[in-house]
């Protein structure tokens, strides 16, 4: 059927061309891997890039916030320096001035930690022994009208 030249030429036709279309797919693929390799490069380098400006933005707002905090206390130094100085320096009338007008505490030396003391309302009105403050419940009732509001309490209560 066949010869023996014609299925060893077949053979040869065969490998040469194989080896021809594997080294064109090998050529040809070689510039995706190149360019694959390129682009991962590229990926990780920008992801490190990313990550140092991350730690810079981070740094900066740390160094803001000390620097914010510094120019607060050399505010509050200063303001309290020259409060003290004033107080030394002027007369009575402008040291009752600047007294009132801080209520006394532009002399307080208050630590960084130390919070502001909060005080409730307190009643103002002025009374006098045996009275009852305006915040009170008895406040404007005569001693008449207390006697009948107790004996209505004490009615609901039977």
């Amino acid at each position: 059927m066949f010869s023996l030249t014609t299925i060893i030429f077949a053979v040869a036709t065969s490998l040469l061309c194989g080896g021809i279309l594997g080294a064109f797919l090998m050529f040809a693929l070689r510039p995706q891997e190149k360019l694959n390799r390129e682009l991962e490069t590229q990926l990780m380098d920008t992801e490190e890039r990313l990550r140092e400006y991350q730690q810079e933005v981070t740094q900066h707002f740390v160094e803001t916030s000390e620097l914010i905090n510094n120019l607060t206390r050399s505010y509050r130094d200063v303001h309290e320096h020259l409060a003290s100085s004033a107080l030394k320096l002027s007369n009575a009338e402008i040291s009752r001035q600047i007294t009132q007008a801080g209520d006394g505490k532009l002399l307080e030396k208050k630590s960084d930690d130390e919070q502001p003391h909060v005080q409730a309302p307190t009643d103002w009105a002025p009374k006098k022994p045996g009275k009852h403050g305006t915040l009170s419940e008895a406040y404007g009732l005569s001693e008449d009208e207390q006697e009948e509001d107790q004996t209505l309490v004490l009615q609901r209560q039977a």
